[in-house]
């Protein structure tokens, strides 16, 4: 499976593919109205659009397009989020996406840093692409500061599957 972090490990997390297991770990993040509050999940339940979350990453894994991973906190063996490079389509043009989300207990703990910076390495070390980008919602104020942690710069607004995000980027040689 192209571009997973598969047994790829930081110095506070370990990365593994999102099992069927993991799903009620991770709904209450579909159900937190802060982490949500960027998310438009449409007419759908919280439980529908986890599940439809779900399926798309196991479509991902299936066609390597890459996906999220789990995260896994290395000294409880617990799951607190999802990293990963994912393949977008962004203005007719195939990008890698650095993406993370970890559920609220696990918020302002250098989490998503750490995971994003991990997928960063990855991605350049390995190859995938000379430009890593972010979509990020304006509003999103957590989540530009992780892509600044990471160097990323933003880049313009795009309108992203009916969603109005800030395209950030950075190049392999920044």
């Amino acid at each position: 499976m192209r571009y997973l972090l598969s047994h790829q490990e930081s110095d506070r997390l370990l990365f593994r593919p999102i099992a069927e297991t993991d799903f009620e770990t991770w709904l209450p993040f579909f159900k937190s109205k802060a982490a949500m509050q960027h998310w438009p999940m449409g007419n759908l339940t919280a439980e529908e659009y986890a599940h439809q979350w779900y399926e798309k990453q196991w479509h991902r894994y299936k066609h390597n397009w890459g996906g999220m991973n789990a995260l896994i906190l290395k000294d409880t063996q617990t799951l607190i989020g999802h990293a990963g490079l994912l393949t977008q389509q962004i203005d007719n043009k195939i990008e890698l996406e650095v993406a993370y989300s970890l559920l609220p207990d696990y918020w302002q703990k250098g989490y998503a840093t750490e995971a994003a910076l991990k997928c960063k390495a990855v991605a350049f070390e390995e190859g995938y692409c000379q430009k890593l980008v972010a979509l990020i919602a304006p509003s999103n104020t957590p989540s530009i500061a992780v892509a600044k942690r990471l160097g990323i710069k933003k880049e313009k607004r795009v309108l992203f599957q009916e969603v109005v995000a800030d395209l950030y980027y950075i190049d392999h040689q920044n």
